[in-house]
């Protein structure tokens, strides 16, 4: 079994990440790796956060590794809240205060277009690799579902009549932004 490090302190991604790639890899997390701090994501993109959130646990570790950055970027808000969606509302991550929020902005708005993506930075062999998935929808008028986390209770995937917070894990890893991007990052690894 391969073993790298996923940089991220979420349980959710990790659970996510760990049933797309499967049984052939170990997510090693940043607390067996003793880095408990946060780790900065001060770029301006989403590509950019990955991308230092990599290089900061390569710096540390010496060892391969992989990050991601997501943000789910609304058509009517310019791409709102873009890089930003973790911290929409206030500087940490408050789930329901950024859905407040993405709400408030969207009252009275009909075109609700939007999309989830999903940027991996991978070091590997210290080269460094970028995988994109993307899935796009809509925002919902109301929250939808108990499942899920972020901003999942107020989107609905194309295609599908649930949000990503009432269907089941399994479902949303099947074609959500994450599990695109992850399956890429899968079959690059796959193919070392």
């Amino acid at each position: 079994m391969k073993q790298i490090i996923f940089a991220t302190n979420n349980a959710h991604k990790l659970g996510e990440v760990q049933a797309v790639l499967g049984d052939e890899f170990r997510l090693v997390t940043l607390a067996e790796c003793g880095i408990t701090e946060d780790i900065p994501e001060t770029a301006a993109t989403l590509e950019g956060n990955a991308l230092q959130k990599a290089r900061y646990v390569h710096e540390r570790t010496g060892r391969d590794c992989f990050a991601d950055d997501t943000g789910l970027e609304v058509d009517a808000l310019g791409g709102e809240p873009g890089v930003r969606s973790a911290r929409y509302a206030t500087d940490g991550h408050d789930d329901e205060a950024n859905k407040r929020l993405l709400l408030e902005r969207m009252q009275g708005v009909e075109a609700r277009g939007a999309q989830f993506r999903t940027a991996i930075a991978l070091i590997i062999g210290g080269k460094e690799y970028l995988f994109e998935g993307i899935v796009r929808g809509n925002i919902t008028l109301e929250e939808q579902g108990n499942g899920g986390f972020g901003y999942d209770p107020l989107f609905v995937a194309e295609g599908c009549e649930q949000s990503f917070a009432e269907i089941s894990a399994e479902e949303k890893n099947e074609i959500s932004h994450r599990g695109r991007a992850v399956r890429k990052l899968a079959e690059f690894l796959q193919e070392l």
